[in-house]
């Protein structure tokens, strides 16, 4: 058994650190010397297909750690086995940061979202695997959440990858679906 604490602490530090490296990639060329205020303005709207990159990213990573601090479990141990599938999610989070550089930097190419989408799909299907894992909740209610959130992502980016064989230059917005999670889990408990 492994203390809960002790994962949910690195956990915490995994997310932080993913979740900054992603602004790394926003950046303007080094040999960008603007003369003016309008060479300066145009080389940051230049920086827009990199952008939307990484505030979708931050999203589905806040939203993912935002998940995890909301989903308790009573126990304060975990076996083994969660231990090892827990890590195989932090390396799929540690990941995000550089499928979000190659669309940011090829969102035009249909690879890059399939690289990108795809490793949100197997973070969503690594996240089921810990919840059937993960002994006792504190609360169910944040259960059907997470899952409905989990299923949400998975959807979005399954439709970006079959999205970037038409438009790949568009695909990843539909990534922005998830905003739609809370949505539809106050919509599936709403009294008939």
């Amino acid at each position: 058994m492994y203390p809960k604490a002790r994962l949910d602490t690195l956990s915490d530090g995994i997310f932080g650190v993913s979740m900054t490296l992603l602004v790394l990639d926003v950046r303007l060329p080094d040999n960008f010397e603007p003369h003016d205020t309008n060479e300066l303005l145009k080389g940051l709207l230049g920086l827009a297909p990199k952008f939307l990159p990484y505030v979708l990213s931050f999203a589905v990573l806040g939203l993912r750690w935002l998940s995890n601090i909301q989903l308790r479990s009573r126990s304060e141990e975990v076996s083994r086995k969660y231990a090892e599938w827990w890590l195989v999610y932090h390396l799929l989070i540690t990941g995000v940061p550089f499928t979000t550089m190659v669309v940011g930097r090829f969102a035009s190419l249909a690879p890059s979202i399939w690289l990108y989408a795809g490793n949100t799909i197997l973070i969503s299907a690594v996240s089921f695997r810990l919840l059937a894992l993960t002994p006792s909740f504190e609360r169910v209610d944040h259960l059907r959440e997470r899952k409905i959130s989990l299923g949400l992502l998975m959807v979005s980016s399954a439709l970006a990858i079959g999205w970037s064989f038409v438009n790949p230059s568009q695909a990843l917005w539909a990534l922005a679906l998830n905003a739609g999670a809370t949505f539809i889990d106050r919509w599936s408990t709403r009294p008939k």
